[in-house]
């Protein structure tokens, strides 16, 4: 699993960050996403925050 952030999307809520910071980042008043795969331990946490975006900034591929 690859977790991706919109840039152009994103409010720099930072609920993503605050729900798993294994992956995301505010970097430059945005959220950025880890490059790389998400460590096994690391998809509830990582699904949990892209369905808690408030403006679905966070998109998920399997």
């Amino acid at each position: 699993m690859k977790a991706f952030v919109d840039g152009n999307t994103c409010i720099s809520c930072g609920l993503c960050e605050g729900i798993c910071p294994e992956v995301f980042t505010l970097e430059t008043g945005v959220s950025v996403a880890k490059e790389g795969d998400v460590a096994a331990e690391y998809e509830d946490a990582t699904r949990e925050a892209c369905d808690s975006c408030p403006v679905t900034a966070i998109s998920i591929e399997e």
